[in-house]
């Protein structure tokens, strides 16, 4: 089965949901009409990654101007119920398209937020959704934590899909979660643009024996609102270089990394190399050793099955 993929590497319309749903649009209606079946957008496109940001926060101490930034960027975040997904799944009913789109996300049951990433199928809509289990750094004054419910995995008609989100993919049993369910496209978005990340979705095609798309934005200082951007102080110009990257089951660079400009990185994928490929390695399989490692993921969830595609077994 060969599939023509698209990662975006390009920027939001940062602190401003609608007008980024517009930019997609846009994206999503011409790569699908290029033939691509799975378009992917980067970490937290929307609203936007909050790079440079301390939301008023020192240890101890958090201030009104933190708060209302705060405030703002939940007001233009994505609540699952909201009309925004609902957008995105007739947009990819309209373009026969599979799109994977990092958002952060509310909830309207609390004010936490989470770092997300949402599995859109033009069969069945809104399939699942990833959220990170660990936020890295700062971004944990921002961004709560998921549980092992949100170790998702999805059997589609173009393959079955999984990931984890940015530092998530530096987690050994986060990745053992996704290998043991089989998945076959890993899809790691991410906001490291550092040249050590294209070793690591390196690391991870070797490992998983899987193709593994790893989609970062690009980003500037300038491309921050003004009322906005003076938050910032002193940080460089040129706040997020890219590095989106398409690799190989065999650890192959197919497309990329793409640095220091806008643009959609596009590979066409044989899934039949990932059953060639096992012969050498199967990190669940041959090279497993269950005899002396037992691995268990608590609240993992069953891969779930699109309409149509029959029973599956993990």
């Amino acid at each position: 089965m060969k599939l023509k993929v698209g990662l975006v590497q390009e920027s939001p319309v940062f602190f401003d949901k609608e007008k980024t749903l517009e930019k997609m649009e846009v994206l999503v209606r011409r790569y699908a009409d290029e033939g691509c079946r799975l378009l992917m957008f980067p970490e937290s496109f929307i609203p936007g990654y909050p790079r440079g940001f301390s939301f008023g926060t020192r240890v101890g101490s958090r201030t009104d101007q933190g708060r209302q930034l705060y405030s703002d960027y939940r007001n233009n975040s994505i609540d699952l119920k909201g009309p925004e997904v609902k957008r995105l799944e007739e947009l990819a009913r309209e373009k026969n398209i599979y799109l994977v789109v990092g958002i952060t996300e509310k909830q309207d049951n609390h004010g936490s937020l989470y770092c997300s990433m949402l599995y859109i199928s033009p069969v069945e809509g809104l399939l699942g959704v990833h959220r990170k289990i660990k936020p890295t750094g700062a971004e944990r004054v921002i961004w709560a934590e998921a549980d092992g419910e949100s170790l998702v995995t999805f059997q589609t008609e173009i393959g079955r899909l999984g990931g984890l989100i940015c530092w998530e993919n530096y987690m050994p049993l986060a990745r053992t979660a996704m290998y043991q369910k089989g998945v076959e496209i890993y899809l790691a978005p991410t906001a490291d643009s550092r040249d050590g990340w294209t070793a690591t979705m390196r690391h991870i095609a070797l490992e998983g024996r899987c193709f593994v798309l790893g989609c970062n934005q690009y980003f500037t200082k300038g491309m921050y609102p003004e009322k906005y951007g003076k938050w910032l102080g002193e940080v460089p110009e040129n706040l997020c270089r890219g590095g989106s990257v398409i690799v190989s089951p065999r650890g192959e660079v197919l497309a990329g990394p793409l640095f220091d400009r806008s643009g959609v990185l596009i590979a066409e994928l044989d899934l039949d190399e990932i059953a060639r490929n096992k012969l050498d390695f199967d990190v669940v399989g041959h090279y497993a050793r269950n005899d002396i490692f037992r691995f268990e993921a608590t609240g993992q969830p069953e891969t779930h099955v699109e309409k149509g595609q029959g029973p599956v077994t993990d």
